[in-house]
C-alpha cells in the first residue's frame, strides 16, 4: 500500500511517542529496582539500538558497551534516503557509547570507518562455539560419492547460487563423478523463489538428483549433517563479519572453502582449517573444491588443524574471555 508523507510522519511519531514512554519506564525500573544488583556495565547488543546509549547512562551511571555483528547488511538494504539518514543517526551517537565491541578483526576495521568510531573505542571479542557435541569424524578418504556441504541461512547474500554454479564446473569440468551437493539452513517465505530457482537451474544442467535442500535443522540434526560431509562451502559474496558455520564445520573435522574476503581470512588462517578461493564465483570456488577432492590427505589434514584451531581458539570459553575483558576494559575508562 501506498501512504502519504504525512500519515506515515503520523505513524512515526506516534511510535517515537510510545517507545520513548516505554523506554522511561523500563530505564527507571532499572536504576531503582530494590533487591537487584547494580550492573556494572550495560551491553547494548546491536548499533541500530544506540539511542538508548544515552539515556542508560544518564539513568543508571554507568559504562555503556554495544556489540557490532552485521548491521551494515540492514543498513546497505534500506533505500535512499532512509540508508543515509539512518547512518547519519547511529554515527551522531557514537560518542555516547563508551566501546565498542566487534565479532572479528575484520570487522572491527570496516566498522571503525563506517560508523566513524575512534579506534580507542573499538575492541575484538572474537565469535565461539560450543564443542561439547561437536565430535571430529575422521576423513581418511573421501566419502562416497563425494560430499559438498552448505550450512547456513538460504538467501542470496548467502551465496547458494555460488556454490551451485562450482559443482556445476566441477561436474561437467574438472571429471568430478557423480556425487552430492547437500545444502541446509533456515529459509524465510520470501527467499523460496530464490531456492526454487536453484533447483530448476541444477536440474537444467541434468545434476537433479546430485542436490537436496535438508531444511533447517536442529542441533542433534546439525552436527549429523557436518558428519555427512567432506567439505563446507558458503560462498558469500557479501563481506562476512562472522562465519559461524565455519567453526562449527571446523570443530566437527570438515574442511571449509570460502572466498577471500571479510573475516573468512582470518578464519581460515588462525585454525587452519580450509582454502581460502580468490572470489566467490563459480570457478574460484571449484578451483578450491577441485583441489581437496583430488587431494584427500590434504582435505584430511585440513580437517585435522581445523577442529584443533577452533578448540585452541575459538570455543564459547574464549568468547566469555574476550566480553569480560572489554567489559571490565569499559569500566576502567568510565573511571
Amino acid at each position: 500500500p501506498r501512504f502519504s508523507e504525512s500519515v506515515l510522519d503520523d505513524v512515526c511519531r506516534h511510535r517515537r511517542h510510545h517507545t520513548k514512554k516505554a523506554f522511561g519506564r523500563s530505564s527507571t525500573w532499572l536504576a531503582n529496582s530494590s533487591g537487584e544488583p547494580a550492573p556494572d556495565v550495560v551491553n547494548i547488543p546491536y548499533a541500530l539500538l544506540i539511542s538508548l546509549a544515552a539515556p542508560l547512562k544518564r539513568a543508571l551511571g554507568k559504562p555503556v558497551v554495544v556489540t557490532l555483528q552485521g548491521e551494515d547488511l540492514f543498513l546497505a538494504g534500506l533505500p535512499e534516503p532512509y540508508r543515509t539518514d539512518a547512518l547519519n543517526l547511529v554515527r551522531a551517537q557514537v560518542a555516547d557509547v563508551d566501546l565498542f565491541v566487534a565479532v572479528s578483526d575484520y570487522y572491527a576495521g570496516f566498522m571503525r570507518e563506517y560508523l566513524h568510531i575512534p579506534a580507542e573505542k573499538m575492541r575484538v571479542a572474537r565469535l565461539g562455539v560450543n564443542v561439547t557435541d561437536l565430535s571430529v569424524t575422521s576423513r581418511s578418504r573421501p566419502a562416497d560419492p563425494f560430499t559438498v556441504g552448505y550450512f547456513a541461512r538460504v538467501a542470496p547474500e548467502k551465496g547458494l547460487h555460488n556454490l551451485a554454479d562450482a559443482y556445476r564446473v566441477l561436474r561437467r569440468d574438472k571429471g568430478l563423478p557423480p556425487s552430492r551437493l547437500l545444502a541446509a539452513g533456515y529459509l524465510a517465505p520470501e527467499h523460496q523463489p530464490y531456492l526454487d530457482g536453484i533447483t530448476r537451474q541444477i536440474a537444467s544442467w541434468g545434476l537433479a538428483g546430485e542436490f537436496e535442500y535438508r531444511g533447517t535443522l536442529d542441533r542433534a540434526d546439525k552436527v549429523r549433517f557436518l558428519h555427512s560431509i567432506d567439505v563446507l562451502s558458503v560462498p558469500s559474496g557479501y563481506h562476512e563479519p562472522k562465519g559461524l558455520y565455519l567453526l562449527e564445520a571446523m570443530a566437527c573435522g570438515v574442511p571449509v572453502v570460502q572466498p577471500s574476503h571479510g573475516a573468512f581470512p582470518e578464519l581460515i588462517e588462525r585454525t587452519g582449517g580450509g582454502v581460502l578461493a580468490t572470489s566467490e564465483s563459480g570457478a574460484d570456488i571449484a578451483d578450491a573444491l577441485g583441489g581437496l577432492w583430488s587431494d584427500p590427505a590434504r582435505a584430511a589434514e585440513l580437517g585435522r588443524r581445523g577442529a584443533a584451531g577452533v578448540r585452541a581458539q575459538y570455543t564459547v570459553g574464549h568468547m566469555a574471555e574476550g566480553m569480560l575483558a572489554a567489559y571490565e576494559d569499559a569500566v576502567a575508562r568510565s573511571h
